[in-house]
């Protein structure tokens, strides 16, 4: 347990941190989700749509450190590919 005040700031602060990220994961999944159930109904409009909201949203997660760079760009690119195969 922390004993010193400095141990103890920055218990709260890496908890308030988790807090944020936790937030921003659940974020980026909800869209990447979003993306899932239009590939699902086989809408390629509506995944073209979900797809296009998703990919900020995927790439902002990168930039904060909630996933590395090129995970999130291996995401995008999968989804892309699915996404362009529906219309085949």
């Amino acid at each position: 347990m922390a004993n010193t005040p400095s141990a103890k700031k920055a218990t709260r602060k890496i908890a308030a941190r988790t807090e944020v990220n936790k937030a921003r994961r659940s974020r980026m999944r909800t869209f990447v989700r979003k993306v899932e159930e239009a590939l699902a109904s086989g809408d390629q409009a509506a995944a073209t749509a979900a797809l296009k909201s998703a990919e900020p949203e995927i790439m902002r997660a990168a930039s904060k450190g909630i996933v590395h760079k090129n995970t999130a760009s291996r995401k995008v690119s999968r989804l892309a590919q699915r996404v362009k195969s529906l219309g085949v």
